[in-house]
């Protein structure tokens, strides 16, 4: 059996941390391939190396002295290298990134770092062979993952029969330039892995003991999420729920291997499986699996009599939004009426040219802008076969004076999209939490 190991910046925090990953792998011997994230915070008053070598490459970008910052990292990885008696000659390898960086050194480079000196530490704390990221990660120049070479490079390495750590976050262009993913991105790594070694399940080690049915912020002690499917799992993620980075799923999507997010805190917890789908005798009762939302979009509502009997109406009005490179949320219509749901912080400094533009195109009746609007989704892949739900959800928020002001279903069923005012938001979570499962749990 082949499990891909990833540890996140928390699991990987301090020495004590770094013992407690060591227990996990050394506790089965399917963990021989790890990917580590950069060392992280330790307590909320920490800085995440990553966040520290972003803010050195600001500093250098304005031309003012980081040093400071820069003696903040590497005292970090030293005190590790110490704590646990390690050889590794990491002084060398920092004081050189330093001249480095006084000479000319890209971004992506400078902040790939933070994963790649903990990976070397890791490599040495495990006895495990260290494998650089931009050996085997190749991306294409369009940015794609160049997924024959990577399984090429990967699976020489796994005939071996070594076990290897190695950085997450970043690889190489084709031109061996180290290129980075977005923040998160050691967690597409691991899927990259799973997929390339055939493996039969990547466990994905946090901080967290998986995924919870809701935020713990606005609910008391949410019910964990047990089995998820992919499908549910991009829907909450999408809309909040960020334990694991939402693109994560889509290089092990098709190989349909497992996910497992688990607590290197409490490493005896099951945390959370994410499987493509659920077996007839693993389905349960439950019609919720989850409920996530965001804050702050903005709605632009369009109004032209007739508009049902017009033909390209709608498509005008996204073109005007595609000139501007604005993403669209949701698109909820009517007859005569259909509205745009975008980001607030992606039109904020030119809605005024976007309102002139739909104008221009579509001479409409009217045009209506919204702000404040929060989308709730609630998701679940047993909503589907209960009538009735998206009335349960209407009735509660009703019972709750919460404000509905735009509604969206996917054509899946999986999920069902309310948008509230900003200040219902919690109120609107904590609601429909409280009319499915606080309901069952009477039951």
């Amino acid at each position: 059996m082949i499990k891909i190991t990833k540890f996140g910046g928390s699991s990987l925090a301090n020495a004590q941390q770094f013992q407690k990953v060591k227990h996990i792998i050394e506790s089965d011997p399917s963990r021989r391939f790890v990917v580590v994230s950069a060392v992280g915070r330790a307590n909320k008053h920490d800085n995440k190396v990553t966040d520290l070598l972003y803010l050195c490459q600001a500093h250098m970008q304005y031309h003012v002295d980081c040093s400071n910052v820069y003696e903040m990292i590497r005292q970090r990885y030293i005190q590790i290298r110490n704590d646990l008696h390690l050889h590794f000659p990491i002084e060398r390898e920092l004081d050189a990134l330093w001249n480095q960086m006084k000479t000319a050194i890209s971004v992506d480079e400078l902040v790939s770092r933070g994963e790649y000196f903990t990976a070397r530490l890791m490599a040495e704390y495990l006895g495990y062979a260290f494998v650089d990221a931009k050996d085997v990660i190749r991306f294409r120049y369009d940015g794609s993952i160049d997924y024959d070479f990577c399984e090429k490079s990967l699976q020489r390495l796994a005939r071996n029969n070594q076990p290897f750590v190695m950085p997450g976050f970043y690889g190489s262009a084709p031109d061996g330039r180290i290129r980075v993913m977005t923040r998160g991105g050691s967690d597409i790594t691991g899927s990259i892995l799973a997929k390339c070694l055939h493996a039969d399940l990547y466990e994905n080690w946090t901080d967290v003991s998986g995924f919870l049915m809701a935020d713990p912020r606005i609910v008391r002690n949410p019910r964990p999420i047990r089995k998820i499917t992919y499908n549910e799992l991009r829907e909450l993620s999408y809309m909040g729920a960020s334990v694991l980075h939402e693109d994560a799923i889509f290089p092990i999507l098709d190989s349909n291997i497992p996910i497992n997010i688990l607590n290197t805190n409490d490493p005896d917890n099951p945390g959370t499986i994410i499987v493509s789908e659920l077996d007839d005798d693993a389905q349960d009762d439950t019609i919720i699996t989850g409920i996530a939302g965001k804050k702050d979009f903005s709605s632009i509502s369009i109004y032209k009599n007739h508009m049902s009997e017009s033909v390209g109406t709608v498509r005008k009005a996204l073109s005007v939004f595609e000139r501007y490179r604005v993403s669209i949320e949701h698109i909820p219509s009517g007859i005569d009426s259909f509205s745009v749901v975008v980001a607030t912080k992606d039109i904020k400094d030119i809605i005024y040219d976007i309102v002139n533009d739909i104008r221009k195109e579509l001479e409409p009746d009217q045009i209506k802008v919204s702000d404040e609007i929060a989308l709730i989704s609630t998701v679940g892949r047993n909503m589907s076969s209960h009538p009735g739900i998206s009335g349960r959800i209407f009735a509660t928020l009703g019972n709750n004076d919460i404000n509905i002001r735009m509604i969206a279903q996917g054509s899946d069923e999986i999920n069902i999209i309310v948008g509230v005012e900003n200040k219902d938001f919690e109120k609107t979570i904590a609601a429909i939490y409280d009319a499915f499962i606080q309901e069952e749990e009477k039951q």
